[in-house]
């Protein structure tokens, strides 16, 4: 992954957004841009291969910053159910009966990514129009208490986490995967 960019490093404000919660929502943006492109030029195999140790794919990572990312958004700033079309979105049980993330597998990249892309534009229609009042409010849940502002903090922290997992997987995957097939790239 390059780090250069092209003019100044700061941090804008998402149009439309009250700018407090639109400068968050940026950092949100450019938080999956670059797991997008951690994920360039990936291989199937490498999405769906996991090392002995572990046992989550880069692919089950994806599904599982997809969900977490509803799952926020519904569940702790909405405080309703996810509606139908995000249930349909999301087909698996985050954990599976043994409390680990369920084995996502045989998906592509591109399958991947619009589940991504999809559960972002709800989180992004949902901020639209929020006031700076209810971005701050707390709600209050039966094991905590949390606002808005503090859950777009946790989703981007919570994403650039597993992309760093992701980076880690994707490397060792491409040095076991390219052994077998005697590549040297």
């Amino acid at each position: 992954m390059d780090d250069k960019r092209d003019g100044p490093l700061s941090v804008e404000v998402l149009p439309g957004y009250e700018p407090e919660i639109g400068r968050l929502l940026w950092m949100l943006e450019a938080t999956r841009g670059r797991t997008k492109e951690a994920l360039e030029g990936m291989d199937a195999a490498v999405l769906d291969w996991r090392p002995p140790y572990d046992p989550n794919s880069i692919g089950t990572i994806l599904y599982h910053v997809a969900t977490v990312e509803m799952d926020w958004l519904y569940v702790e700033v909405l405080e309703r159910a996810f509606p139908k079309e995000v249930e349909a979105l999301l087909p698996f049980d985050m954990r599976d009966e043994a409390g680990l993330l369920t084995a996502v597998a045989g998906l592509s990249l591109d399958d991947h990514r619009l589940r991504l892309d999809a559960a972002r534009a709800y989180l992004l229609d949902e901020f639209r129009g929020m006031t700076l009042d209810d971005f701050r409010r707390l709600r209050h849940l039966e094991q905590y208490d949390v606002t808005p502002e503090w859950v777009l903090h946790h989703l981007i922290q919570h994403e650039a986490e597993h992309r760093g997992q992701i980076m880690a997987l994707r490397s060792q995957a491409e040095k076991v995967l390219n052994g077998r097939t005697g590549r040297t790239d």
